[in-house]
C-alpha cells in the first residue's frame, strides 16, 4: 500500500509540473504574437511617416502652394495619431500582461512555499528516524522475496525524495522566471508610454504649424481670396456629390429597389438630431457673416463648434457613411446618408474612425475634432442638409 502510495504522488506531481509549464508556454507565444504584430504595424507606420517628410521637404524646395504643404502636414498629422494609437494598444497589451504576470508570481511563490514545505516535512522525517538506516532495512529482510521487496521500497523511498527536492528547485526557478517577466513587461510598458508621451508632443508641433500655415494665408489677402474661391468650388463640388447620390437613391426607390434608398433615420422634423460633441459652444453660426478678411458678407453653411483637440465627434441619428476622405477644404470629413433625404458632414477631423458603407448608430463616436483642411485651430465643421440643400443645423436639435 505505501508503495502505491508513492507512486501516485509521484506521478500526480510530474503531471503538476507538465501541466504548468505547458500552459505558461502557451501564454507567452499568445502575448508575444500579439506584440509582434502591432510592432509589425508599427514599422510601417514609421515609414510612411519618413515619407510625408521627403514629400514636404520637397515642397519646400519647390516653393508649392500654402494649401499643398498643409495637405502634406495634415497627412503627417495623421499617421502621427495612428503611430499614438498604436503605441496605445501595445500600453494595453502590456497591462494585461502586467496582470496575467502578477498573477504569474502569486501562484508561482505559493507554490515554491506549498514544495518547501514539503521537503522540509521530508527532512525533518528522514532525521527523526535517522537511526534507521536503509541497511538495517535491507538486512531486516525475512526471505530473498522480501529482500526484494524492501530494496525496491528504498528505491521508490529515494526516488520521491528526489522528485520532492526537484520539485522544489523548479518550483523556486519558475518563481524567479515569473518576476523576471513581471519587471521586463513593467520596463516595455514604461518605454511605451514615454514613447507616446513624445508623439503626442510631436503631434501638437505640427497641429500649431499647420495652423500657422493657414493663419499665414489669412494675412495675405490677394493670395487668400484666391485660395477661397478654390475652396468654395471644392465644397460645392462636394455638395453636388451629395445631391447626386440623394438623387439616385430616389430614382432607385422609384423604381422597387427595396434598401436602395439607405438607413433610415428618425426623420427630418425638428428635434430629430442629438449634438454631435461635448462641447456645446457654437464659434460660428450657420448663415451669412461678416468675412474679416474680405470686409463682406458671405455665407457659412454649417456651424463651427469649438472644441478641444482629439475630442470625440458622435453621429448626430442613425444612417450610413457614404462619404469618408480627405478634401482640401474640409480636411477629413464624413458625410452620413440618415435616409428620408436628410445627410450630415462632419469636418476638419484630426481622424476617422468609420468607413464608406458602415452602419452607424445615433451619439456613435464616428471620428475626432481636429484642425485638418483650412482652419486655424481645432473645431468641428457641422454641416446638415436636407434634400441636398444646406439648412440650418440648429432647426434640427
Amino acid at each position: 500500500m505505501q508503495k502505491k502510495h508513492v507512486r501516485v504522488i509521484a506521478i500526480i506531481l510530474a503531471a503538476i509540473m507538465a501541466c504548468s509549464v505547458f500552459v505558461g508556454a502557451l501564454a507567452t507565444v499568445a502575448r508575444a504574437a500579439s506584440v509582434s504584430d502591432l510592432k509589425e504595424k508599427r514599422k510601417e507606420i514609421e515609414q510612411r511617416i519618413q515619407e510625408v517628410e521627403a514629400k514636404l521637404d520637397s515642397l519646400e524646395e519647390e516653393h508649392a502652394t500654402t494649401l499643398d504643404r498643409k495637405e502634406k502636414i495634415d497627412e503627417q498629422i495623421d499617421i502621427i495619431q495612428k503611430l499614438i494609437d498604436n503605441i496605445a494598444e501595445q500600453i494595453e497589451v502590456y497591462d494585461g500582461l502586467i496582470a496575467e504576470k502578477q498573477k504569474e508570481v502569486e501562484a508561482a511563490q505559493k507554490k515554491e512555499d506549498e514544495q518547501y514545505d514539503l521537503y522540509k516535512n521530508r527532512i525533518r522525517t528522514m532525521e527523526e528516524n535517522g537511526t534507521i538506516s536503509y541497511y538495517e532495512i535491507i538486512f531486516g529482510a525475512t526471505s530473498f522475496t522480501d529482500l526484494l521487496a524492501r530494496i525496491e521500497m528504498i528505491s521508490e523511498i529515494m526516488s520521491y525524495d528526489e522528485l520532492v527536492y526537484k520539485s522544489y528547485v523548479a518550483a523556486k526557478q519558475e518563481t524567479i522566471a515569473a518576476k523576471e517577466e513581471l519587471e521586463e513587461a513593467n520596463e516595455l510598458q514604461k518605454e511605451a508610454m514615454a514613447e507616446q508621451e513624445a508623439r503626442e508632443a510631436e503631434l501638437l508641433v505640427e497641429v500649431e504649424e499647420a495652423s500657422k500655415l493657414i493663419a499665414d494665408l489669412e494675412s495675405n489677402i490677394d493670395k487668400y481670396k484666391e485660395t477661397y474661391d478654390e475652396l468654395h468650388a471644392d465644397e460645392e463640388k462636394i455638395q453636388a456629390e451629395i445631391k447626386e447620390m440623394l438623387a439616385q437613391q430616389q430614382a432607385a426607390s422609384s423604381n422597387g429597389s427595396s434598401g436602395s434608398s439607405g438607413v433610415q433615420g428618425d426623420g427630418v422634423a425638428h428635434g430629430s438630431l442629438t449634438w454631435p460633441t461635448t462641447s456645446r459652444t457654437v464659434t460660428s453660426p450657420f448663415g451669412t457673416r461678416f468675412h474679416p478678411v474680405y470686409k463682406e458678407y458671405r455665407m457659412h453653411t454649417g456651424i463651427d463648434i469649438g472644441a478641444g483637440y482629439g475630442s470625440s465627434v458622435y453621429a448626430a441619428n442613425g444612417g450610413t457613411v457614404v462619404t469618408a476622405k480627405y478634401s482640401r477644404s474640409y480636411g477629413n470629413y464624413i458625410v452620413v446618408n440618415h435616409g428620408n433625404g436628410m445627410t450630415t458632414l462632419y469636418a476638419h477631423l484630426s481622424s476617422m474612425s468609420v468607413g464608406v458603407g458602415d452602419t452607424v448608430s445615433r451619439g456613435q463616436v464616428i471620428g475626432r475634432v481636429g484642425s485638418t483642411g483650412v482652419s486655424t485651430g481645432p473645431h468641428l465643421h457641422f454641416e446638415v442638409s436636407v434634400n441636398g440643400t444646406r439648412v440650418n443645423p440648429m432647426n434640427y436639435y
